[in-house]
């Protein structure tokens, strides 16, 4: 089993990474006055740049470090994030994430150009800075010198200089708030025969002379909070000796050196100050506590937390499969036997093979809000380039997906969503015209029914023009003029290639690609699409989908000599098929508890020989609020499927959506519960047409 490689595991971080920076970017937008939003940016960015410069990612890191520079008036609150400025960010962040993905598609000219755009955004508002004038300006006076402040002891984590961060650069962050005095402790530096080169044995202690507040503090530290141990005190009124430079750390002795703010110019010839004994120091602060519990937390949720390659759950799964057909093989083997030790042996199997594969299946299990975070760009991006303001709502992000459904389940919502944006919600105008607010909302929300997890897209535009939609079918030849068709029936034009009504083409909408492809991949994924529609008020798209595409509880049939399976999240109840029901050949209309429920004759749907059984049976399947029966001649009981995918030569078989394979060794065909449901629809439909013509 080979190692992974450090690069894609870094590549993997750096996704996740992603997420966090964007979904901190765009809440932005939305409350520019939440500073832990814009810490979270900022742990991202920095996690990212220390990340990036430990594995090789140079540009990365370089790009990174000035985005956080122009980005740091932001942190430091004295300007306020505008959407402009969100948008540029953005457009930061997916350059970084170009560099890492595929470094042969970016270009420095697109980098230079994104900063420029960012550093101009952050200093619109920003007065020049007297540079000169504190370089040639006189010496401070004894009372401007005597000021208040903090003494620091800085102990930082042996391994930070491996997660990407540098002390250094911290100490002079530090020293841009105000003179300071730094002295390097070497106490626990080794042997050179002992040393580590990658590990940081110094400590520091520092006297900062500036009136800053702990906070400010706090701040310059916050990323590394974790890996280091603060030992904080009010500093005495001290008289501040002139600066001198941060190299000066490097002399042979032990000596303080004096650090001011960049621009400032040491003196020649100063006299550098010496330290005061560590043991004068009074700590009142002390973290060394929170530290630990920090740490403590750490660990936990290292232990908790495993990284796993999706290909070896994929496998697993495969596995678990091909041990589920074992076990019903056993099973069948034992029940024709007469040996109990045998029977009860297939029982405690099969009882742990569904155990495993219900913790399988487990694994797999992904919240789907992992998927929805994705689409908030999308809508941020759609409103801007569309000029319709858009509030985009989710809810049910807690709801879990086969991560096989969540990666099919991205595309069919990114057409959704862009046709809700595009044609439903209408333009500003139209809004206030209507008597409607001048934003429009979106909602994406999730939650289980059943065995099927129902994802809608809800919009509050305009609706289905459904004349319009009628008109444009009849102008592409898809029906006649004057044709009787329901509302249902027109809105499925909706699905057809190359359907669109659309007046103009745009990079958008126009060309008639999209929610026939929606339909096809919802389908393929053993769902169903549901609209609904009221003018003036908005549209809703309803997705019906299985938790699973690997391993599904299904209901084993016999029709004729075949055997099939049906998906048992699907079935209601089963009932017999009576004499009444046998002599209406003509209506195909059960009566279930004074209910009219239209049903399929299996028999004649598969073209099965030979004569029914006397006894025939009836399966009560639904899908939404619509209820069918399925008329088979045995019910032979509950089987664990495992789902085969066809192959390409039966894609024009659509009420079929996988095969099985059986305890014999034979094969099944798994019915597909939306097609047949819709195939009675049409079939009822068409014989009230025919009963009032």
């Amino acid at each position: 089993m080979s190692a992974m490689d450090p690069t894609e595991v870094f590549r993997q971080e750096a996704s996740e990474l992603f997420e966090v920076l964007e979904g901190a970017l765009l809440d932005l937008g939305q409350r520019p006055d939440d500073r832990e939003l814009v810490d979270s940016a900022f742990r991202a960015l920095h996690t990212i740049k220390g990340s990036g410069a430990m594995f090789g990612f140079d540009k990365v890191a370089s790009f990174t470090h000035e985005f956080e520079t122009a980005f740091d008036r932001v942190r430091k609150g004295e300007i306020k994030p505008t959407q402009e400025l969100i948008s540029v960010a953005l457009a930061a962040k997916d350059y970084i994430r170009a560099l890492i993905e595929d470094p042969q598609s970016t270009d420095d000219i697109i980098g230079e150009a994104i900063l420029d755009d960012l550093k101009r955004f952050v200093s619109a508002d920003m007065p020049a800075a007297p540079v000169v004038e504190i370089a040639e300006a006189s010496p401070p006076t004894p009372a401007e010198s005597r000021r208040a402040g903090w003494h620091l002891y800085l102990e930082f984590e042996s391994h930070i200089l491996r997660n990407g961060s540098n002390p250094l650069d911290l100490l002079e962050d530090l020293c841009k708030l105000g003179p300071c005095f730094v002295v390097p402790v070497t106490d626990g530096v080794p042997f050179l025969d002992e040393m580590e080169p990658e590990d940081c044995y110094l400590k520091w202690d520092v006297k900062l002379h500036a009136a800053c507040d702990k906070d400010a503090i706090d701040d310059v530290f916050m990323f590394v909070q974790d890996e280091m141990k603060l030992t904080l005190s009010p500093l005495e009124h001290v008289e501040a000796p002139a600066p001198a430079p941060l190299l000066q750390l490097l002399d042979e002795e032990p000596v303080i050196a004096e650090v001011a703010a960049p621009v400032v110019e040491a003196a020649a010839g100063q006299p550098v100050a010496r330290a005061e004994p560590q043991s004068d120091a009074k700590p009142e602060i002390k973290r060394e506590a929170a530290a630990a519990r920090r740490e403590e937390a750490k660990q936990e949720r290292g232990i908790a937390t495993v990284r796993v390659q999706a290909e070896r759950l994929d496998e697993l799964m495969d596995r678990v499969g091909e041990l589920v057909i074992a076990q019903a093989r056993l099973t069948q083997l034992a029940a024709s036997g007469s040996d109990l030790s045998i029977k009860m042996i297939a029982e405690e199997i099969e009882r742990l093979a569904s155990s495993l594969r219900d913790t399988t299946m487990g694994a797999r299990m992904v919240p789907i809000g992992s998927l929805f975070g994705r689409f908030r760009r999308l809508v941020h991006d759609l409103s801007r380039d569309l000029s319709k303001p858009v509030e985009f709502v989710t809810s049910g992000e807690d709801t879990e997906l086969d991560k096989t459904m969540i990666e099919c389940l991205a595309d069919p919502l990114v057409h959704l969503i862009r046709n809700a944006i595009d044609h439903g919600i209408e333009d500003t105008a139209t809004r206030a015209a209507n008597g409607k607010t001048e934003q429009g909302r979106i909602e994406l929300a999730a939650v289980h029914s059943g065995a099927q997890v129902l994802v809608t897209v809800k919009d509050n535009g305009g609706g289905l023009n459904t004349a319009r939609i009628r008109a444009k079918a009849e102008e592409q030849g898809l029906i006649v003029a004057g044709a009787v068709l329901t509302d249902h029936e027109i809105h499925q034009f909706l699905f057809h290639p190359g359907f669109s009504t659309a007046q103009t083409i745009s990079a958008l909408s126009g060309r008639g690609v999209g929610m026939d492809v929606v339909k096809r991949t919802i389908e393929n994924m053993r769902g169903s699409i549901d609209l609904s529609t009221r003018p003036g008020q908005g549209t809703i798209v309803t997705l019906r989908l299985p938790l699973t595409l690997a391993i599904i509880e299904g209901l084993l049939i016999r029709v004729g000599e075949g055997r099939y399976i049906i998906p048992l999240p699907a079935v209601e109840e089963c009932v017999e098929l009576t004499a009444e029901d046998e002599r209406s050949r003509g209506r195909n209309f059960l009566n279930v508890r004074g209910n009219l429920v239209p049903f399929l004759r299996l028999r004649e749907l598969m073209a099965a020989s030979g004569a029914p059984d006397r006894h025939q049976k009836t399966i009560i399947i639904s899908t939404g609020e619509t209820r069918v029966g399925l008329v088979a001649d045995q019910i032979i009981g509950n089987h664990q499927t495992v789902i085969k995918s066809l192959s390409k030569l039966h894609s024009d078989v659509t009420i079929f959506s996988g095969a099985t394979i059986l305890g014999d060794g034979t094969a099944a065909l798994i019915l597909d519960v939306a097609q047949l449901v819709s195939l009675a629809q049409s079939k009822v439909e068409k014989q009230h047409i025919n009963e009032a013509a």
